[in-house]
């Protein structure tokens, strides 16, 4: 369901820009710099949901999307907050210059107050930067290479362990690739304008980690991970609606593996999972759709935040009802309650 909304949605950003910026809504350089960790966490995850029993997975859960949504949820307070004083004072100026003068407040600042010439049009060919995408791509194919050479292997022998181990290297150089170019000065975070980020080892060091933890958790509880990143990108001071499309297009190639890993271990019903992608696909357009339009009509990018902060809680509520659910009948079915065996799991 996950992943058919990162596509919907993903299709939907590509043929957006920058409100302020010259530049796409998906902020490449900021996908690169997690991505290829947050997949590393991926594989981590889905070993850890055959090992974890299943009171263990919705307790996390549930303490994950609380704790995040009320995080996201007093992030938008803030924003909003914000922009109520921003669009106050265009108010006042427009008010000042008698009505002659257009103010126009716009809901993503650059932070420097300099916004260069935007493109009028471009098409989604020229809203992509290629050689960022091909790298994702690259670490996407060598992950799902990995995982089908797995699928032909023995759990815990020799070649399971060297298949594993070789994701690494593949996560690392990607990663390394774009530190040491944030580090150096010879790339940077463009969605954030003119502010200059001091890229230090030991931020780089936390993002890598940040990715990491987001990918087990996701691949733990089959979210994806952009319930992490999210949150993540908004502590960083990335524009909402920056965050939103960023986050969602990293998500969509943690959500596609991780459907890939739960497919080879059978833990994935086809059927369902046609069903929810469709209407996951159709939920997501019509939702692009209506908070646009909100975000035009109300000059509050901060509603973003606030749908983030509402869907996660909505999450924890839905499938954190499901796995009590199932655990109190594992419970009174007597049923084994521990952790799992990965060498000797088999996929039916």
């Amino acid at each position: 369901m996950i992943m058919g909304a990162a596509v919907s949605t993903v299709y939907h950003n590509l043929r957006l820009r920058h409100p302020t910026l010259d530049l796409p809504v998906i902020d490449y350089d900021l996908v690169l710099l997690i991505q290829p960790m947050l997949m590393l966490g991926i594989s981590i995850g889905v070993t850890f949901n055959v090992i974890f029993p299943d009171w263990v997975i919705t307790v996390t859960l549930i303490i994950l999307c609380i704790g995040t949504s009320v995080k996201a949820f007093f992030k938008g307070l803030d924003t909003w907050k914000i922009e109520t004083i921003l669009k106050e004072d265009a108010a006042r100026r427009f008010k000042s210059t008698g009505g002659s003068e257009e103010v126009e407040y716009k809901p993503l600042p650059d932070g420097q107050g300099n916004d260069p010439p935007k493109a009028s049009k471009v098409t989604i060919l020229q809203n992509i930067y290629w050689k960022e995408l091909g790298l994702l791509v690259f670490v996407w194919v060598s992950y799902l290479a990995v995982q089908i050479a797995k699928n032909y292997t023995a759990p815990c022998s020799t070649t399971f362990w060297v298949l594993n181990l070789l994701q690494i290297p593949v996560s690392i150089g990607v990663f390394l690739y774009e530190a040491i170019g944030l580090y150096k000065g010879r790339r940077r975070i463009s969605s954030k304008g003119d502010e200059v980020m001091d890229w230090q080892v030991h931020r780089l060091l936390m993002f890598s980690a940040c990715g990491v933890v987001a990918g087990i958790v996701g691949g733990l509880l089959g979210i994806g991970g952009g319930f992490v990143m999210g949150p993540l990108f908004l502590e960083m001071g990335i524009p909402p609606q920056v965050t939103s499309g960023t986050a969602t297009f990293g998500m969509l190639f943690s959500s596609s593996m991780s459907v890939v890993e739960y497919y080879l271990l059978d833990r994935f019903p086809v059927p369902y999972a046609l069903y929810f992608i469709a209407v996951a696909i159709i939920a997501a357009f019509v939702g692009q759709y209506i908070i646009t339009k909100l975000i035009t009509i109300s000059g509050r990018a901060s509603l973003i935040i606030f749908v983030l902060a509402f869907t996660i809680f909505i999450s924890a509520i839905a499938l954190g009802g499901v796995g009590i659910t199932r655990t109190i009948g594992m419970i009174e079915q007597h049923e084994y309650m521990g952790f799992e065996n990965l060498c000797k799991y088999t996929a039916a």
